[in-house]
């Protein structure tokens, strides 16, 4: 007597790490998006001699960014389903 290989439990870590992997691409690209915008605006202050007016316009610009990525990833999901 063999015993058959599980086939669900193939399945069960494929999702398993599918979630894993969505999870660590939304925090990623999420503080990617805000570190880009604090360093840009960080950048330019120093260039311009605008401090600290640009860093807090690039940082929020880069927290708009993050929310906007987070909605076209969820709605990608959405669709894939």
């Amino acid at each position: 007597m063999t015993k058959e290989p599980n086939k669900d439990k193939g399945t069960k870590n494929r999702g398993t790490l599918r979630g894993l992997a969505n999870f660590s691409q939304i925090g990623v690209t999420m503080a990617s998006s805000v570190f880009v915008g604090v360093m840009l605006g960080k950048y330019l202050d120093g260039f311009l001699g605008t401090s600290p007016w640009l860093l807090l316009i690039f940082s929020l610009l880069g927290v708009g960014a993050a929310i906007r990525v987070l909605f076209n990833i969820s709605k990608d999901q959405k669709d894939e389903k």
